[in-house]
């Protein structure tokens, strides 16, 4: 059995992001290091994401367990997709007996009023799992836009 929690904290206009994987983590098929590098496709494996959602519609991002990333701004629910000038950092992975956290932060899109975040799972020789905050369409659908469950706050003033 697994458990996918996550912690997040507005820092300006960063979203800082910790989610932890914690039991059967040795099952996992853990991405190889890849560096900060930009990569498409990283939802097909083990992956953490956020949806922000803006005026215009919504950003979403990839944070892999390799050190990869993506963003992809979209004009409204999975239409007119195309690469987001916002930017990922995976800060690391670290773990322990029966947990592994990965820590990040995404650079928040002007505008972001809501969240949603989410995780996809892979098992060595297994199938995936779909984990978010809310699966409003009753089957795993990140991009709809009732699983942006999480209102943003603006930041406080310094």
């Amino acid at each position: 059995m697994r458990v996918v929690t996550v912690q997040f904290e507005r820092r300006e206009a960063v979203l800082w992001l910790r989610f932890v994987v914690e039991g059967e983590v040795g099952t996992v098929r853990w991405p190889e290091a890849a560096g900060p590098v930009r990569t498409d496709d990283l939802w097909m494996t083990t992956c953490f994401e956020a949806f922000v959602e803006t005026p215009d519609g919504y950003v979403e991002f990839n944070l892999s367990p390799s050190g990869a990333w993506a963003s992809y701004a979209f004009d409204g629910y999975r239409q007119g997709m195309r690469g987001a000038d916002q930017t990922v950092v995976v800060a690391g992975l670290d773990g322990a007996d029966g947990m592994v956290a990965l820590e990040g932060t995404i650079q928040l899109p002007a505008g972001a009023r809501r969240l949603g975040l989410s995780a996809v799972i892979e098992p060595e020789g297994g199938t995936k799992s779909y984990w978010a905050l809310a699966h409003p369409s009753g089957r795993p659908d990140f991009h709809h836009p009732d699983s942006f469950a999480v209102t943003l706050l603006p930041p406080e003033p310094a």
